[in-house]
């Protein structure tokens, strides 16, 4: 069985940083394409920022510049270090991984359980 689990939201002043930890676990075989979404209430989720098992990167135009993906194939882990946060960034992020697990032919995704971060003076 395949797990991600997030560490890392909470509480920060406008201007401020925060780091969030996405940690695959589990059968895994290949991580491919990992990612971060994030999503208000009522809202649909959207896609913050993508790094593939090279490490490529890709973000939404709103984080380009401050949000930085990152990734250590030998963790299974894949980080979002975000800089210079603004109030409309406060929303529950979470991570996603494309994943092949044992005795699997094909990938899935799978999604982490979300971290809230809230950016409040």
């Amino acid at each position: 069985q395949v797990q991600l689990v997030e560490s890392g939201g909470g509480l920060v002043q406008p201007g401020g940083s925060l780091t969030l930890s996405c940690r695959a676990s589990g059968s895994i075989a290949s991580l491919n394409d990992m990612r971060w979404y994030r999503q208000a209430p009522g809202k649909q989720r959207e896609l913050v920022a993508a790094i593939t098992s090279g490490g490529s990167t890709n973000y939404a135009d709103s984080v380009k510049g401050r949000f930085t993906i990152s990734r250590d194939n030998d963790k299974s882990t894949v980080y979002l270090q975000m800089n210079s946060l603004k109030p409309e960034d406060t929303f529950v992020y979470y991570c996603n991984a494309n994943i092949r697990a044992y005795r699997f032919a094909r990938a899935s995704d799978y999604w982490g359980q979300g971290t809230q971060v809230t950016v409040s003076s």
